[in-house]
């Protein structure tokens, strides 16, 4: 099965940002394109609008002026529903209301051939409860773009539990020829981007309400350590703090009620206030003019130890040995089993996170870094009793490295670890569940929400066992079940501890 030929009329209903960016996409891949909205002289509008676009691409040199004519020419407004038929795919993009979904897709039956396939571009709907009640559901697919469709280069195509093969792979060959990276998934609560995104939010919001660190601080560690595009702060403001906290209960109350997906409080209150991020002017951060904007924790300057002692391996932080040998540090090696550890002159412990908090007077974690050569910045946590002088120690010692320090409370699993943790288990569950592909997880991730590694190859990077010992922990300090490992994880396990020949 092959992608529609581009004589195919496409059509869009529902002619909102999002509708008119597929439109837009696939008027200029080539096919004819007809708009319909039940709002009348808005599916004109929206021509208009796409042909200003058109006109901007032209100026920006990304189109011909015969292309844009020919564009121009291609694109018609529909008066009614019977105007789309002929057409051999119909896009929605109309409210996000299951029955108004349907009444469209049944309207349209009567409209165009059976041969027609039909797509959704819900995002928190079930694909296979929109297309239910239709005469000929195997024809009926999800098309999720991600906004502004002509940019962002994501499209899961989405089956439904009636969908028919031919279907998903018409569809799926149909985005990748207007130059769109296609991913294949079930029909699952958040498909595979919102499924697997929560824990990117929901940790943040959580280390917050724990009081573990204020926005500002968990959004530059999150950018400066974890070396994620923005902070889940900054993101939910962009998105919208009511589109992102719907998408998060409509998860949640999918998986009926799932602790793992539990909605959070705090950003309940932010929504009740109407503080809804950019678009109202304040969210997390306040976007009214002459507001400055808050800066993150950053601890003073402290002075370098003169040496530390390296025992054990230090398994995803093993590159701090060579950076703290050249930033003129003296590293003294010694044996050690087990997690390793940075000892320092002072008698005190520096390791990296796991899932327990920094209970002891000598230890001092500091949180997982995607890079640490690259890495400006490293959060500490120790307990409020920790000793005198060995934070300092602790922090000078990563000032040398040239990072900024931003201590935070004694959270467990600081804020980048406890993430990353999470968001390789969710993807070894939908694995395991039959979402996805392992690699079309690792593609959607990095392109539908900008993740500079996707889970798997974060897994492959950090070793086999890390996210599971990090989420066992967590679960033991905190038995809600909300961080507990999931079967799949702990059977990925288990599988790299006997090709390892390590007992499980």
């Amino acid at each position: 099965m092959t992608a529609l030929d581009l004589s195919s009329p496409v059509a869009v209903v529902g002619t909102g940002t999002m509708g008119q960016g597929i439109a837009q996409v696939a008027l200029v891949a080539g096919h004819p394109v007809r708009l319909y909205d039940a709002v009348p002289d808005r599916a004109r509008e929206a021509a208009d609008a796409i042909g200003a676009r058109l006109d901007r691409l032209v100026e920006k040199e990304r189109l011909t002026n015969a292309e844009r004519d020919a564009a121009r020419a291609r694109l018609t407004a529909a008066e009614t529903l019977d105007g789309l038929a002929g057409c051999a795919l119909v896009v929605e993009a109309v409210v996000e209301r299951l029955d108004v979904k349907q009444e469209l897709f049944r309207a349209l039956e009567d409209v165009v051939g059976d041969d027609c396939l039909l797509a959704t571009n819900t995002s928190s709907l079930s694909v296979t409860a929109v297309g239910g009640a239709l005469r000929v559901p195997g024809r009926f697919v999800g098309l999720h773009f991600f906004n502004p469709a002509p940019l962002l280069p994501l499209v899961e195509v989405v089956s439904g539990f009636a969908t028919d093969a031919a279907s998903a792979t018409r569809a799926y060959e149909t985005a990748r020829a207007w130059g769109k990276t296609p991913v294949s998934c079930a029909d699952t609560p958040g498909f595979i981007v919102n499924r697997i995104a929560r824990p990117f939010y929901a940790e943040a919001l959580a280390v917050y309400e724990d009081r573990g660190a204020d926005p500002a601080t968990i959004d530059a560690v999150l950018r400066e350590s974890g070396g994620f595009r923005m902070g889940a702060f900054e993101l939910t403001d962009l998105i919208g703090q009511d589109v992102n906290e719907s998408v998060t209960h409509s998860v949640w109350q999918a998986f009926f009620q799932d602790v793992r997906f539990t909605p959070s409080l705090a950003q309940r209150r932010l929504v009740e206030s109407g503080r809804l991020g950019r678009k109202s002017g304040q969210g997390w951060y306040d976007y009214r003019d002459g507001a400055e904007r808050p800066e993150p924790h950053t601890a003073g300057p402290a002075e370098a130890p003169a040496y530390v002692v390296v025992e054990g391996d230090l398994g995803p932080a093993a590159e701090l040995v060579a950076l703290i040998r050249e930033a003129g540090v003296e590293v003294r090696p010694e044996d050690g089993y087990g997690a390793g550890r940075l000892v320092l002159p002072g008698g005190g412990t520096l390791r990296l996170t796991d899932g327990e908090p920094p209970v002891s007077e000598d230890l001092v974690h500091f949180d997982l870094a995607l890079d640490y050569r690259a890495a400006t910045r490293i959060a500490l946590s120790a307990s409020r009793r920790v000793r005198p002088g060995l934070l300092s120690e602790a922090t000078g010692l990563f000032q040398a490295l040239g990072k900024k320090v931003s201590v935070i409370g004694d959270v467990p699993g600081m804020i980048v670890a406890r993430t990353v943790a999470r968001i390789i288990d969710l993807a070894f569950d939908a694995v395991a569940k039959g979402v996805a592909a392992p690699e079309d997880v690792d593609t959607a991730m990095r392109l539908g929400v900008n993740y500079p590694l996707g889970p798997f190859a974060w897994s492959r990077r950090l070793g086999d066992t890390w996210a599971y010992y990090l989420l066992a922990d967590l679960h033991e300090w905190e038995p809600s079940g909300r961080c507990a490992p999931s079967p799949a994880l702990h059977r990925h396990v288990e599988a790299a501890e006997d090709r390892e020949g390590t007992p499980s």
